[in-house]
């Protein structure tokens, strides 16, 4: 009699007697953040460097100069991020609620401030002094306009040419771009100073674990990867919802809106993620490849098959909402749209007849980014003389925030003398099984960027494929076409996001609060 398979969370089955490899520390390196006194740097990508730190992964070499015009010095920057620091152990990491202060002294002695404005030479001329002839890795914390400006002032300062013994890279946060054209002109503009190889456009998304989880559990599992199909798959739905509102960033979203701000990066990448052919490789190169070819099958967007909508105002866990025109900064007879959603459909050999529905919005039930693959039910005919009277959807969801794991639901006989049948689920829970430090998803793209890896990395092909999807819509809206549909603070999106789906004879999974 075989004996069942039990494992423990964080335990190898028994046969798998590999030895574990650990990753490599990364090489001697100098990390330029501009925008350094900056709300990212100081909420994200220091916490993410100070856990690099904590897992053993930084060179004795490694330092970080913040460049910015804030009034600060070196001195005041690294007190205001020791403060950050503790505040952010305190809140994210239950096993310990102190900073680790030798992780921290080590990290903060490397850190220093340079003064400058980003548009002033004598800037660069000091920066390319204190950089010397070693490895530098420039990070553009900074707002969009500034990305071409600084990457030309690197170059002309000398500061990106790579030789044999040293690498020059850079790495650009989004939006990157605000259009199509807009993003191949700054495609352009970055390629007339670096080799591609040399750019790393981030998406912190492709930082999480589930997100990376995503080709593991596909191609690794060989009862998941003969499913993954036209023939299994009824259809996918991706959601990424948000309980906050616009906040203080009235501005800066009433020339964005949420199809600019979140679908030709983030969403795009998990559609991508989930519909790509096996890469060879997990070279960058191959992975990437095949995102693009995915992303290029996707067929016109059609005007009815996208919704937009705002938020008016309502309430969320009982506490009163304004509507998306009372925020700041917001024009009383606003446009913009706070949520959208739309049917996609890749015309591939996998993928054909199976439609994927997007949808991401703010103020709506609950916060929550998963992507569910909605499995084709099996025949009813088996159950016709039976009180079973439908059968369980058969459907995987992938959850991506705030909670990292997958889960199962499926059918299963309720115990008793008849046949009935009742759906369960099951759940794997990333902290469950593997031990997880506090996290701001930036850890794993720091390191990959120091290391030369640029798997999850967006190439500029990649960034072109998701802005050429939602084109056709932003060109439609710009011709003033496409309904904005109201819906209160607090709810799930507007009606016509439900009929999009109803009239195929679907409909979203809930988002419960």
């Amino acid at each position: 009699m075989s004996e069942s398979l039990e494992l423990e969370p964080g335990t190898p089955p028994e046969d798998d007697d590999r030895p574990l490899v650990a990753p490599r520390r990364s090489p001697p390196c100098t990390l330029v953040i501009f925008g350094g006194g900056g709300d990212l740097t100081r909420r994200l990508l220091v916490p993410a460097i100070y856990n690099l730190v904590g897992a053993g992964l930084l060179d004795e070499a490694f330092s970080i100069i913040a460049v910015d015009w804030s009034d600060l010095d070196s001195e005041g920057l690294r007190r205001e991020l020791g403060d950050t620091m503790r505040q952010f152990v305190s809140q994210r990491r239950a096993s310990a609620s102190e900073l680790h202060e030798a992780d921290w002294h080590w990290l903060s002695e490397r850190i220093s401030f340079l003064r400058g404005s980003f548009d002033d030479e004598q800037t660069y001329r000091t920066l390319a002094s204190r950089c010397g002839v070693g490895n530098c890795v420039f990070y553009l914390a900074v707002a969009a306009r500034f990305f071409g400006s600084i990457v030309g002032r690197l170059e002309a300062a000398g500061l990106t040419g790579e030789t044999e013994t040293r690498f020059r890279r850079v790495v650009v946060e989004k939006p990157f771009g605000f259009d199509l054209p807009s993003a191949r002109a700054l495609n352009a503009q970055l390629r007339q100073a670096l080799d591609e190889s040399q750019i790393y456009r981030i998406d912190h998304y492709l930082g999480k674990e589930t997100v990376q989880n995503i080709l593991a559990l596909r191609f690794s599992n060989g009862f998941f990867e003969p499913l993954w199909n036209r023939q299994n798959i009824d259809h996918v739905q991706i959601t990424a919802a948000e309980t906050v509102g616009v906040e203080k960033r009235g501005r800066f979203y009433e020339t964005t809106g949420a199809l600019r701000d979140m679908v030709p990066n983030h969403i795009m990448q998990l559609l991508a993620m989930v519909a790509m052919e096996a890469p060879i490789s997990f070279e960058a190169d191959a992975v990437r490849d095949e995102k693009s070819k995915v992303l290029a099958a996707v067929h016109k967007l059609a005007a009815d098959d996208i919704v937009r909508g705002q938020y008016a105002a309502g309430s969320i866990a009982g506490r009163a909402m304004a509507g998306y025109r009372e925020e700041p900064d917001v024009a009383p007879d606003s446009g913009t749209e706070t949520f959208v959603a739309m049917k996609l459909s890749i015309d591939n050999w996998r993928w054909s007849g199976v439609p994927f529905y997007l949808r991401t919005g703010k103020r709506l039930t609950t916060r929550k980014t998963e992507i569910a693959i909605h499995f084709k039910q099996a025949p009813y005919a088996l159950f016709r003389e039976t009180p079973v009277d439908k059968l369980t959807p058969n459907i995987m969801v992938l959850q991506i925030q705030p909670s990292e794991g997958v889960t199962m639901q499926f059918s299963a006989k309720v115990p008793g003398p008849t046949v009935k049948l009742g759906g369960v689920r099951m759940k794997f829970d990333y902290a469950d099984w593997f031990q997880e430090g506090p996290s701001t998803g930036y850890e794993t793209l720091i390191y990959d960027c120091l290391i030369g890896d640029a798997t999850l990395f967006q190439r500029a092909d990649n960034i072109e494929a998701g802005w050429s999807v939602v084109q056709p819509a932003l060109d439609s809206w710009h011709e003033g076409n496409g309904d904005l549909h109201p819906y209160a603070a607090g709810r799930p999106g507007p009606d016509a996001a439900d009929a999009l789906l109803a009239r195929d004879g679907r409909h979203w999974l809930r988002l419960n609060a």
